[in-house]
């Protein structure tokens, strides 16, 4: 069977696992984890992604990653090659440490980023016990809870609003959510092509990539001839919302900037600027 396609665009959001080769331990104490977060921490500032959750188990790791450039696979390159020299010089080994290149599982963010980051903080569970849960310190769980304070390179706005506005409470809801899940079964048992994971208009959109047509078919169309942002902005303080949430739709999917690159023009997060554009398609 030929190895799935890997789809990547700005903005995309992924379940991402690198297990040990042949079973080996990836992490073997404290100082391994640590590195590793050490590491993490620079990829997420280098390549500006989203950390949404995490978890180091001693043979491979899970994440949950949103890539507002398009660029997971480069990240990843960063990500585990950096790590794989610190492991091969500490242990005095050589050689790759990781099974092959890692795997990812995009998914549609609306539906699936509960469950998903519920599923990754749920591993310390399935292969020890219930009170794992609240005693492992290799997770993002504890911070995402409020237990622990939060690494810097956590971003724990997206998944807390699914729970309310107020911080205290979703913290806590988020928890009881996480606890009820146990016995749950897994988000991924709803997996298509081995890479997908969404609604059937998600699963529509991707198919034609999947069978070798280009990304620009997802992504924002190529420009004909590129307008300066300060142009294509330049009366949108006089617009109402709407209006400039439609400049922020033409500027993404018809003149191909990025969701970064509007962000940082209108001092928009790049999260605002993501569901302005994911309105727009939803609606199509």
């Amino acid at each position: 069977m030929s190895r799935p396609v890997r789809i990547e665009f700005p903005g995309a959001i992924y379940h991402i696992t690198s297990k040990g080769s042949k079973g080996q331990a990836v992490f073997q104490d404290r100082e391994d984890r640590a590195v590793f977060l050490n590491i993490l921490d620079n990829v997420v500032s280098r390549f500006s992604w989203l950390v949404h959750s995490y978890v180091m188990m001693d043979e491979h790791y899970h994440l949950v990653v949103e890539i507002p450039k398009g660029n997971l696979s480069k990240g990843m390159r960063q990500l585990n090659g950096v790590y794989t020299q610190h492991f091969n010089r500490r242990h005095g080994l050589d050689g790759p440490i990781f099974q092959g290149r890692f795997k990812s599982v995009l998914f549609e963010k609306s539906t699936y980023l509960l469950p998903i980051c519920r599923h990754v903080a749920l591993n310390p569970v399935r292969v020890g016990t219930r009170s794992q849960l609240n005693r492992f310190r290799w997770s993002s769980f504890r911070a995402t809870a409020g237990v622990v304070s939060e690494p810097s390179f956590l971003h724990t706005e997206d998944l807390l609003r699914g729970f309310g506005k107020r911080e205290k409470s979703s913290r806590r809801k988020y928890q009881a959510y996480v606890e009820q899940g146990i016995d749950g079964d897994s988000p991924f048992l709803e997996r298509s092509h081995q890479v997908l994971l969404g609604s059937a208009k998600f699963l529509r959109e991707m198919q034609p990539i999947l069978q070798g047509e280009k990304l620009a078919k997802r992504g924002p169309k190529q420009a004909r001839r590129r307008r300066s942002l300060n142009a294509f902005f330049r009366t949108v303080g006089t617009k109402s919302r709407a209006e400039r949430n439609e400049l922020i739709r033409r500027a993404h999917l018809d003149y191909g900037y990025t969701l970064m690159e509007i962000g940082d023009h209108l001092n928009l997060h790049y999260t605002t600027v993501s569901k302005v554009v994911n309105a727009e398609r939803q609606t199509l």
